[in-house]
């Protein structure tokens, strides 16, 4: 049975009934039965905290090792024991639904609903923040055809769609042959990877959005001198624009936990995590939030720890790494063809990935961790068992977790051991201070977190260094764009042989989301289809019913 029939046997409850479990009746729009905003989360920033669990994994195999499918179980499992939880997710990108990754709802018994909804257009968000970051790009090419008065000399801004497109990665704009247009190479990003995703996300109400959102960086004039988002005016129609999309939306678990979705960069090439305002907000409402930073725990987590909590003073007390049979064979070398069959060989070797994760949170960060080991219908119990007993020859604690197939009834002995560790005390540390430089923000990074021997910096992020020092800008926190398959820059390293090191070929200042962006390897910020994409089985019957999605 696929995810979309199994959410269909499912009467969801109408979310006025959902918001009344946290006592926010009067405080949310609703977007027809099953969806709403919450309109004033402001309004309880005064209630004590809950605790946080922050959901991560080991690297990832293409399709993804069920982060999102484990939260939502965990975040059922809580209540299934008597506790008040929450979830707290990102919004998912049309890009991946019908992309290679299909779609980011959960999956089996362990899904937020409506779906269908939440995969596609959902509250309109993305499309806010598509049509914010157009605006701009707009408003830029508009004052250079009046006769640039701000003498734009160079344009880093791009335009964005929120599709995996590969033909838009580069391409020539102002071709019409009009007198006063001036023709210049431009490109897209998808949606999720605009500074604008970010700064929704980093944002801590509407007046903090305005200010980014006028301290984007959008190009520089004649004398090299940057040129702001805030000189074009253009911040006030901005914020319009996003006026709804700041609001945190609130949806349900097939097990009717309140889960509230917001925002969505990625982390491979953003910051990985849900907006700070729906974060912050559920962990008022509740005695558990239970939130999730994208792919492995080298991306995600490490964003989540050193821009979201830094940001936010938030951290959390107890982090799930979550590992899967597949992903443990993928990364000690199982050909892709044989990644479900039974081999020792590459599961042996894959523990090396898990436990570099591990020592990572536990020992680089300081924090209280759990390994959820998810698993798949595929798995053999002497898999499971070899996991299970070298992972407490390392005294680490793990947890079989059956969330597809179990919903939060799966997730019960992982509920009950992450109550007892919220509990333990941590030593929880950054991994850099702001005040480090650029270069060794990254090569801290790099060393601690990816294992590699150092950087290397092509002329072209030496050369932008600079600029972001002389324009003052050197204390920001990094976000590094990195493939995700491995720790090297390198997405054919599986196994992360040899040493190597993180070759930084661009850097961009994100000036209104307050981070640098450093470019690794090949990244792309426009992601391409694959040769099948999920788009072809993607249908609608003659009932109306959306069929495909997975």
């Amino acid at each position: 049975m696929t995810d979309i029939e199994i959410a269909k046997q499912f009467k969801l409850k109408n979310i006025v009934d959902i918001a009344s479990k946290l006592n926010l009746e009067e405080d949310i729009e609703l977007y027809g039965k099953y969806k709403a905003k919450i309109s004033n989360p402001e309004k309880y920033k005064n209630k004590k905290d809950g605790k946080l669990i922050l959901v991560t994994a080991m690297s990832p195999t293409p399709l993804g090792e069920g982060k999102t499918t484990i939260s939502i179980s965990i975040a059922d499992g809580l209540r299934r024991i008597g506790k008040n939880s929450i979830l707290a997710l990102r919004e998912p990108s049309l890009g991946p639904v019908f992309g290679i990754k299909g779609g980011a709802t959960g999956g089996g018994y362990a899904q937020v609903a409506p779906m269908e909804d939440i995969n596609l257009h959902f509250t309109g968000d993305i499309h806010a923040i598509t049509s914010a970051n157009n605006l701009l790009s707009a408003m830029i090419d508009n004052h250079i055809y009046f006769g640039n008065e701000l003498q734009i000399n160079e344009v880093v801004w791009k335009r964005c769609m929120d599709l995996n497109d590969r033909q838009l990665r580069v391409i020539e704009t102002g071709l019409s042959g009009e007198s006063k247009i001036v023709p210049r190479k431009d490109g897209f990003d998808i949606s999720v990877a605009s500074e604008i995703m970010a700064i929704l996300c980093l944002s801590e109400n509407i007046k903090d959005l305005k200010q980014r959102l006028g301290n984007i960086l959008i190009g520089y004039n004649k004398n090299e001198e940057p040129v702001f988002a805030r000189d074009l005016k253009a911040e006030g129609a901005m914020a319009v624009l996003l006026k709804d999309a700041i609001k945190p939306n609130l949806v349900q678990t097939l097990e009717y936990t309140p889960a509230l979705i917001h925002g969505g960069p990625f982390a491979n090439i953003a910051h990985g995590c849900n907006s700070i305002i729906a974060t912050k907000l559920a962990m008022k409402l509740s005695d558990y939030t239970v939130t999730e930073a994208g792919f492995g725990a080298d991306l995600g987590a490490e964003k989540f720890l050193d821009i979201k909590c830094r940001k936010a003073n938030i951290k959390p007390n107890v982090v799930i790494c979550v590992a899967t049979i597949k992903a443990l064979k993928y990364h000690g070398g199982a050909p892709k063809e044989e990644i479900l069959n039974e081999n020792f060989e590459c599961l042996q070797k894959g523990m090396k990935n898990l436990y570099k994760h591990i020592d990572n949170i536990q020992n680089k960060f300081g924090l209280n961790i759990i390994v959820a080991i998810n698993k798949y219908n595929t798995d053999t119990e002497k898999e499971l068992e070899y996991v299970q007993k070298e992972l407490t020859k390392q005294n680490i604690e793990s947890s079989i977790v059956e969330s597809w197939a179990k919903g939060g009834e799966g997730a019960i002995d992982i509920s009950n051991k992450i109550i007892q560790m919220c509990e333990k005390k941590d030593n929880f540390k950054y991994i850099y201070d702001l005040e480090d430089s650029i270069e060794d923000k990254i090569e801290k990074i790099a060393k601690q977190i990816y294992g590699a021997k150092g950087i290397k910096l092509s002329e072209q992020a030496v050369s932008k260094i600079e600029k972001i020092n002389k324009m003052g800008y050197s204390n920001l926190p990094i976000c590094i764009a990195k493939t995700q398959y491995s720790f090297s820059d390198d997405a054919k390293n599986v196994e992360d042989k040899n040493e190597y090191e993180i070759n930084i070929r661009d850097i961009d200042l994100k000036a209104g989301a307050e981070f640098i962006v450093a470019y690794a390897g090949k990244i792309l910020t426009m992601p391409g289809l694959p040769k099948v994409p999920a788009a072809e089985n993607i249908d609608i019957n003659e009932n109306e019913e959306i069929v495909g999605i997975f």
